[in-house]
């Protein structure tokens, strides 16, 4: 039986990443001496269930990027995914009646899956974004995942929708990458980079598509599947809590009545239960804000203002307080001595 600890640790199924040994022979090395150098047992891709730590696997392809020479590997590693290698996770979104309800499956179920990250799906005026935003702090290459994940979710949207569907854009939090045609074959839309979220962004006419070959008899055995997962592995209830709010941040959602409603439960009821965790809504609301923040200062070359923005602060000033409050600096200078501290490590 899983305990406990394995149930919060931040942990990826393998077969998320299945791709990474035929990238590495596709790029002229020999995956067994690669993943032997890493540190990795070649062993571990034998089986897509198997699991690998989420910052094992930042290591993992930042190792991979430099033992290749390719800073392309993320996407190419995403290439190779889709919704069948989410497990579990991709068959029930495969057979949900349209678009939305299988994104929606993804969004709510995808932490059995990939515990290190969150999935956001937001729908304002015509418009849809299926986002991806990095949960766990502090994590090697995490470019190379974001990259990675979004080419998943493209190959997911291309499955659901037809090879017809294209996004009218596709952002990344992190900066422009030295060479960026790989992504513009690949992806086919226009990309912007330093940009508020990682994001596929498209017309949400899309989400009333029916799914063709969905079975509904199929789809209500999956959700029993999925539903006793939720029993049994959940994590406790403030660490879910916390995962919804990541996502919720970055859509402008973290309020407590909308969260609730995630839980199928009364905001009252959403705070009773936290209170008797030990924790709070507002906690955990500035404790996503804060992680997020230092994503943006760190990863990308966004703006202290546009930070605030993305974070839906009333002005550039109001997230400074915030921010020194929480780390006992403000921004600009935290993320000066970031930089300073990463060119003193070269």
């Amino acid at each position: 039986m899983m305990s406990r600890e394995h149930r919060a640790e931040s942990v990826l199924r393998i077969g998320g990443v299945a791709s990474i040994p035929s990238v590495l022979r596709g790029l002229g090395c020999d995956p067994r001496e690669v993943l032997g150098e890493a540190g990795i047992d070649p062993a571990l891709f034998d089986d897509p269930e198997n699991r690998i730590p989420f910052a094992r696997l930042g290591e993992l392809l930042a190792f991979c990027v430099a033992r290749t020479g390719c800073k392309h590997f993320g996407l190419l590693v995403g290439q190779g995914g889709g919704a069948s290698s989410l497990g579990l996770v991709g068959f029930l979104a495969l057979h949900s009646p349209d678009v939305e309800s299988a994104l929606r499956t993804l969004v709510r179920y995808l932490h059995h899956h990939d515990r290190g990250a969150v999935p956001t799906l937001a729908i304002v005026e015509g418009s849809a974004a299926l986002g991806y935003a990095i949960y766990q702090p502090r994590i090697a290459a995490s470019e190379q995942i974001v990259d990675g994940a979004l080419a998943v979710g493209c190959n997911i949207m291309r499955r659901l929708c037809g090879r017809e569907w294209q996004a009218s854009e596709v952002l990344f939090a992190h900066r422009a990458p030295q060479e960026i045609a790989p992504f513009r074959r690949f992806f086919r839309s226009p990309l912007r980079f330093d940009a508020e979220q990682n994001a596929l962004v498209f017309s949400s006419e899309w989400l009333r598509k029916p799914l063709s070959g969905a079975d509904p008899e199929l789809h209500r055995l999956l959700q029993k599947q999925i539903d006793t997962l939720e029993a049994r592995y959940g994590g406790d209830f403030p660490h879910q809590v916390q995962r919804v709010l990541h996502g919720a941040v970055l859509t402008g959602r973290a309020v407590a009545p909308e969260v609730a409603a995630l839980f199928s439960m009364h905001s009252r009821t959403l705070n009773r239960r936290l209170q008797a965790a030990g924790s709070s809504f507002r906690q955990l609301a500035d404790a996503s804000r804060y992680e997020i923040a230092r994503q943006m200062l760190e990863d990308s070359a966004m703006t202290v203002s546009e930070i605030a923005a993305a974070l839906n602060y009333a002005d550039a000033s109001a997230f400074s307080r915030a921010f020194a409050r929480w780390s006992g600096k403000p921004p600009r200078r935290w993320r000066a001595e970031r930089q300073i501290g990463a060119m003193s490590g070269r």
